[in-house]
């Protein structure tokens, strides 16, 4: 395997893409966004014509207005300057759970108080508080399954992939691929070590890591990161920087990824060789890297194929899905990302889908690239997932030109 550094920029790269859409939303979403969430659900479970005793009405009233206090406080104090853990807890628990429970009262209170108008059922104040219940009831069952489904080891997805251009002796290459692990404010380092228990019966022949290893530093999160230095490749272990890293001194987070044993590819190369086939597995910086004034940081790609034969495949780790227009103009094959954790609680996967151009899985763009998109190995700050599983990915590479097995 032959390692290759970038070289200078090239003339004219684009340096970053321009803001999109929900870039230019998430300006106003901190101003209205808690006040809906806490609004909405208020209405639908105690003044949409239940009428209930005046202490209910009175006390779950004044639960509602202390969360949304209480929510926005927590999360300035948990990812703020101040950086506490147990107040990071706090915000992200009630912002996960506001956002269930104002969804399903949206829902709930629109279409099942509907049929149950349609249908006759109860009076006025009977469809209400059946309303209110069910929206209680559902919202309970999904937070409970959620943390469930965010605190476990996740499934194993196989995929095999074709790509045209890669030789015969590199055919069932076996890749995996972990990112979005956010070591965070609750303490996953057992859970670290399982998933890296988990990666290594995958035997694979290249681990990737595709960003966002954690939401704080390298030096506060060593812990619950330790265990990746336990991953076990036959070729290589891979990791580029994800935007949460430039949250927390990213140029950290790359030294302990080498520290650990994986090649941190920032804009730069290496070569896979097997059989008498080669494939470039190339890496560049997250593509807010240049906005965080961090020296010698920036999405490089002409940096990170410099000196790579135009004729051999191309695996690209970019962590972001967004970055797939620069990769196909280029003639990547198959770039790997995470970023969008699969929308991580339904429905969010909406407003990801205004962000980014793949929600989860694979997909093609241009004449030859392909995207695969993981929804993530772990999760970011609601510890939820619901209808959004988190995954680590093994990714067969395919030959056209073989139809030997490995």
């Amino acid at each position: 395997m032959t390692d290759t550094d970038s070289a200078r920029p090239a003339e004219g790269e684009a340096r970053g893409p321009r803001p999109s859409r929900l870039h230019s939303l998430m300006r106003f979403i901190p101003l209205i966004a808690p006040v809906l969430l806490w609004a909405v659900p208020c209405w639908v479970l105690l003044h949409a014509g239940q009428h209930w005793p005046l202490a209910v009405a009175l006390v779950g009233t004044a639960v509602f207005f202390l969360g949304l206090a209480g929510m926005p406080l927590a999360m300035v104090r948990g990812h703020g300057r101040r950086q506490q853990d147990w107040a990071a807890i706090i915000g992200d628990t009630l912002l996960g759970a506001s956002w269930v429970l104002f969804t399903w009262s949206v829902l709930l209170g629109v279409l099942l108080r509907a049929a149950l108008a349609v249908t006759g059922v109860g009076d006025s104040q009977d469809r209400a508080r059946i309303v209110a219940w069910a929206v209680l009831g559902v919202t309970a069952v999904l937070l409970t399954w959620g943390y469930a489904e965010a605190r476990r080891v996740p499934r194993v997805r196989r995929i095999d992939v074709q790509l045209p251009r890669l030789g015969a002796g590199l055919d069932g290459l076996r890749v995996a691929l972990v990112t979005d692990t956010h070591y965070g404010p609750l303490d996953r380092a057992r859970w670290s070590a399982r998933v890296c228990e988990t990666v290594n019966t995958l035997e694979a022949d290249l681990v990737c890591h595709a960003g966002d290893i954690a939401d704080g530093t390298a030096e506060r999160r060593r812990a619950q990161a330790a265990p990746l230095g336990t991953v076990r490749a036959t070729r290589a272990r891979v990791y580029v920087t994800g935007n949460h890293e430039y949250y927390s001194e990213a140029q950290g987070w790359v030294d302990l990824m080498d520290e650990l044993g994986w090649e941190p590819l920032r804009n730069r190369h290496l070569l896979l060789e097997r059989g008498g086939d080669t494939l470039v597995v190339a890496g560049v910086d997250d593509v807010t890297a240049e906005s965080s004034g961090l020296a010698g940081h920036r999405a490089h790609l002409a940096g990170a194929l410099d000196g790579a034969d135009p004729d051999l495949p191309v695996l690209l780790l970019a962590h972001q899905p967004t970055f797939v227009d620069r990769a196909a103009a280029a003639g990547i094959d198959l770039q790997l990302s995470g970023h969008t954790h699969g929308g991580q609680i339904w429905p969010f996967h909406h407003l990801v889908r205004l962000d980014q151009p793949a929600l989860a899985g694979l997909s093609h763009h241009g004449a030859r690239t392909l995207l695969y998109t993981s929804r993530g190995t772990g999760f970011w700050g609601p510890p939820f997932r619901v209808f959004a599983p988190s995954e680590i990915t093994l990714l067969v590479l395919r030959s056209p030109r073989t139809a030997t097995a490995p």
